[in-house]
């Protein structure tokens, strides 16, 4: 049984994956959760302004690599390149104490972390995204756009119309593009009254639809059957449509959210205090305070597709990485057909 880890790093949280790689009927294969967790450590905090990794975000992060190494090694994860991947936000490329944060990861689970070109990290998220969804009788039809709503930017991913008919080596991602928008550069940029101002609101608005205009050119976003949106602002809202006392990724996982109450969550996010926000049963501490940029995003995305409404999972860009790390395992067991778990 191959077992691996992914591990990803964006602006506001670090997030973990340890699968197994399990052979089922058919030659098919599965892949097995075994650990999966979030931490909200705010690696971005301050950087859009500052440029640099601040000495408390990078201790908050490495604190939490060091819990999910001890789960890696609890779960029979030999850490080190062959087992581990780690992805980061495209800020450790930029920032000036990048080799600080590079070495102190190093240290923790044995491989640095990687920014990865936009096209891999649209090809994860996809694979990722949609297995189960294409595999399964989900009731949701293809083509998919994926969109991913992370702390510092947005990803939004087009498969192909038909999958079985795409070219050899072209890959399942027909169009990707990334844009500098997301609930903490929002929150920090333009929300800072609690509640915002209905013009601090009118100013994220504008950046948010500036942005979209952009992902337009290359991504067409009104020409996919179903919108599939993931990570924490996207599980979060349809959380919250689902009426859930607290946060259950189960039934979370490809609950259906229709347009019209993701405005009316959005609506309500905005006009909320700190205190009623983080009163909200799914709502995690560490998105109190970025939520209602996250969910203002993902209403103006919903909007602006003119879908009927959106599919969140919990499946993203660590599917993709443990799947690629066990279909390139050297000892060959990931031999057969992908399936989903």
């Amino acid at each position: 049984m191959t077992t691996v880890a992914a591990v990803d790093c964006g602006t506001n949280s670090i997030r973990l994956l340890v699968s197994a790689l399990i052979g089922v009927e058919d030659e098919e294969v599965q892949l097995l959760d075994l650990e999966r967790r979030m931490e909200v450590v705010r690696l971005g905090q301050g950087v859009d302004r500052t440029g640099e990794f601040t000495p408390e975000a990078l201790e908050r992060t490495f604190a939490a690599l060091r819990e999910y190494a001890d789960l890696m090694r609890e779960n029979g994860v030999e850490l080190g390149p062959e087992a581990v991947r780690m992805v980061a936000t495209s800020a450790t490329r930029d920032v000036r104490n990048r080799g600080e944060f590079v070495r102190g990861v190093a240290e923790i689970i044995g491989v640095e972390p990687e920014v990865i070109t936009g096209d891999e990290e649209a090809e994860l998220s996809f694979i990722g995204a949609t297995a189960e969804l294409e595999d399964a009788d989900t009731g949701f039809d293809g083509p998919f756009l994926i969109v991913d709503i992370g702390g510092g930017s947005t990803e939004f991913v087009l498969g192909h119309d038909d999958p079985r008919s795409v070219p050899d080596g072209a890959g399942p991602v027909r169009a990707a593009r990334s844009v500098d928008i997301g609930c903490v550069r929002l929150a920090e940029r333009h929300l800072v009254d609690d509640p915002p101002t209905a013009e601090q609101i009118a100013a994220a608005t504008a950046d948010i639809d500036a942005a979209l205009d952009a992902a337009a050119e290359v991504v067409p976003l009104d020409e996919a059957a179903s919108l599939v949106c993931v990570a924490g602002t996207a599980t979060t809202v349809a959380g919250i449509a689902l009426e859930l006392p607290e946060y259950d990724p189960e039934r979370i996982h490809h609950a259906w959210v229709p347009a019209a109450r993701a405005h009316e969550i959005a609506e309500e996010l905005l006009a909320m205090e700190h205190g009623q926000r983080a009163a909200i049963g799914v709502m995690h501490a560490g998105r109190v305070d970025v939520i209602g940029a996250g969910a203002l995003i993902l209403s103006r995305v919903v909007a602006r597709t003119g879908a009927a409404g959106f599919v969140a999972s919990e499946h993203d860009i660590l599917d993709g990485i443990a799947w690629g790390l066990c279909l390139g395992a050297p000892d060959g067991s990931a031999q057969g057909t992908a399936g989903a778990q």
